[in-house]
């Protein structure tokens, strides 16, 4: 498509190929500069030298562009020249810690650069063979090492994580190597670290805006990240393997998120105000977007893959795409280049025609936050608006409750009393009204969710009486005379807890936990409940903190970026007191007693939905340093929804 918009000097191709052919990068005149070795870092011996083998990675690129798109072969040979160079030259890189940024960074360029001309019958096939001998023993090797080897506890930030996976990707398709690209492709998907996708994108707010690992960092390595995500995400693409799509559009979401946080608000004249969920790494972040207003090349390569391969709306990365319009590449060394740091040019290489006819909207989603009914959706190209409806059925009829014309693709309905609803959203266009969406279904009314009234009094398994079947299993636990009547479960300190079943609170945003609590004292950071999944992710009650007091925590990114509700003293002793959380939309609040005792009117909003929990229990903790919980638990309930006051009294 580039070659021939460019005969007929069509924009926006023909502007970013006069960038390239303005490069001095890209020209024959370019003289290579191999190392023996590359530094990156100073090490206290041996100098940096490493913008060599950025600039030569650079020029290798262009000049195989120039090639695949003019046909002029001495573009060609000028890029195997450069190639050759450094396969025949280098032997390793070293430096500090951010040597490894050069093996992926230049390594997934040199690796593109290579893929282009492996064909080219100019380029000896002892030649090739000797680059990719290269690209194993060097850049591989500490590409590996950054996801799995000794750089695992210092490759703490999205983006060093994401050029070890490019390159590596890149790397396994140039030397035909599965293993390889299994091994990246596994990484994002599961990986330990931050280049796995739900890491690097780490909480999805309402609207689809999918919150970056580096986003409260700052901009410059923020979209780094993002472009790195994505240029793997396009050699995977070419592999047959749809990385863009995976946990439905995540990627999307994260550009959705930086492109509007680097986007000025057209009503104010100021930045977009941001949704930002504290997050703890090396460093703790609590706010978002400092230095908005960065540019990087690389976003018509996202915006095209979703609207026009796949015909889904992307408002924002679509505006933020036209600021870096025409896209320049390595060497240009304006804002519109990024550097050194991606390929660059994809407005030339990236570019596609409008799609036709755009999806329909999808993957419509329900929450309840506050007793409202939050929506998300995914866009469809060309849409001017969107209808949304909703039904008391399943089946319908569907009446239309708004008309949303902003980019962001959100609405929350206010005006549901309690009970359950179904929506549907549908987008207008030029050409008509699109079919609808699927059906999102959420049920505004508070239910019990988990009820253990422990009236059992032997054998290891307390009923759940709620119908939903969350029966707890008795762990070294006894039994004990109840509350008022009846038995109730008796926990030693030591090594006794109650297992509930996994997945207990999915589904949940708004939800009471509560249950009557008979503590005996002891050390502090004990657990009443504690569920989640890890050290990262969890929700507990502990009877009293390290400060003396009883303390609610909740965190989706461990103790650092916790947050909590507390009291002002301890959890009585000897003596049953009832207890209560309840979580609604951005407030939580602590009742002693049925009385309300503080609350915290900052909280992230429904932060369940990205807490899985999978480790749930009565008198344990998820850290294994903290310890058992010593006491008695009776009428442990759960509700979706958060009780009122006064039923909490009621309790």
């Amino acid at each position: 498509m580039a070659a021939k918009a460019i005969t007929t000097k069509a924009s926006p191709w023909v502007d970013s190929w006069n960038t390239l052919k303005g490069n001095s990068l890209a020209s024959l005149g370019w003289k290579p500069n191999p190392q023996t070795v590359v530094y990156r870092g100073f090490d206290g011996t041996h100098p940096e030298n490493y913008m060599t083998l950025c600039m030569d990675a650079a020029a290798a690129y262009a000049c195989a562009l120039r090639w695949k798109i003019s046909g002029d072969a001495a573009y060609a040979d000028h890029a195997v020249t450069i190639m050759n160079a450094w396969s025949s030259t280098l032997t390793a890189i070293g430096g500090t810690i951010d040597g490894f940024l050069a093996s992926g960074i230049q390594g997934y360029q040199l690796a593109n650069a290579a893929e282009i001309m492996r064909n080219y019958s100019g380029w000896a096939a002892a030649d090739f063979a000797r680059f990719q001998t290269m690209m194993l023993n060097i850049f591989y090797r500490d590409n590996h090492n950054g996801l799995q080897g000794s750089l695992v506890p210092l490759t703490v930030y999205s983006s060093w994580q994401l050029c070890c996976m490019a390159s590596m990707f890149a790397i396994g398709v140039l030397c035909d190597n599965q293993s390889i690209v299994d091994e990246a492709v596994n990484y994002f998907k599961s990986g330990s670290g931050n280049g796995c996708v739900y890491k690097t994108v780490n909480y999805i707010h309402a609207g689809y805006l999918g919150q970056t690992q580096e986003s409260g960092r700052d901009q410059g390595h923020n979209t780094l990240s993002l472009m790195l995500l994505t240029t793997l995400c396009e050699m995977a693409w070419n592999q047959g393997i749809d990385l863009y799509g995976f946990d439905n559009n995540r990627v999307l979401a994260a550009a959705e998120y930086v492109s509007r946080g680097n986007l000025t608000d057209p009503a104010t004249g100021a930045p977009y105000t941001m949704p930002f969920a504290p997050y703890a790494n090396s460093n703790t972040y609590d706010s978002a977007f400092a230095g908005s207003g960065a540019h990087r090349p690389g976003w018509a390569l996202i915006y095209h893959h979703y609207v026009n391969r796949k015909g889904l709306a992307a408002p924002f990365t679509g505006q933020y795409m036209l600021t870096t319009q025409p896209e320049g590449g390595g060497g240009n060394y304006g804002w519109n280049s990024g550097g050194f740091d991606q390929l660059g040019y994809t407005t030339l290489t990236c570019t596609r025609d409008p799609i036709a006819v755009g999806a329909d909207p999808s993957a419509l989603t329900a929450y309840v936050s506050a007793g409202n009914v939050v929506l998300s959706w995914w866009g469809t190209a060309h849409a001017t608006s969107y209808n949304v409806k909703r039904a008391t059925k399943a089946s319908g009829p569907y009446t239309q409750i708004t008309n949303i014309t902003t980019d962001l693709l959100t609405y929350t309905d206010t005006t549901a009393t309690a009970g359950t609803y179904y929506y549907v959203v549908t987008a207008m266009t030029p050409t008509g009204e699109t079919a609808k969406s699927n059906t999102a279904m959420a049920d505004t009314a508070v239910h019990l969710h988990t009820y253990l009234p422990f009236d059992e009094g032997s054998a290891t398994s307390a009923a759940d009486t709620s119908g939903n079947a969350h029966t707890g299993t008795l762990v070294h636990a006894g039994w004990t005379a109840g509350h008022l009547s009846g038995s109730a479960v008796s926990l030693n300190g030591s090594n006794a807890y109650v297992s509930l079943p996994g997945g207990l609170l999915d589904g949940l945003t708004d939800c009471t936990i509560a249950a009557w609590v008979y503590w005996k004292g002891g050390n502090n950071w004990q657990r009443i409940f504690d569920f989640g999944s890890s050290t990262v992710k969890y929700l507990f009650l502990s009877p009293c903190n390290a400060k003396g007091v009883l303390h609610f925590g909740v965190s989706i990114c461990g103790p650092v970026g916790e947050q909590t509700i507390v009291h002002t003293a301890a959890l009585p002793t000897n003596v049953w007191t009832h207890v209560a959380v309840t979580l609604s939309g951005t407030t939580g609040t602590l009742y002693v007693n049925g009385i309300a005792i503080s609350s915290n009117t900052a909280m992230l909003d429904a932060q369940l939905r990205s807490i899985s929990t999978s480790q749930n229990w009565l008198g344990r903790s998820q850290f294994s340093a903290d310890p058992y919980f010593n006491g008695l638990i009776d009428e442990f309930r759960i509700y979706s929804g958060a009780l009122t006051p006064a039923q909490i009294a009621m309790l």
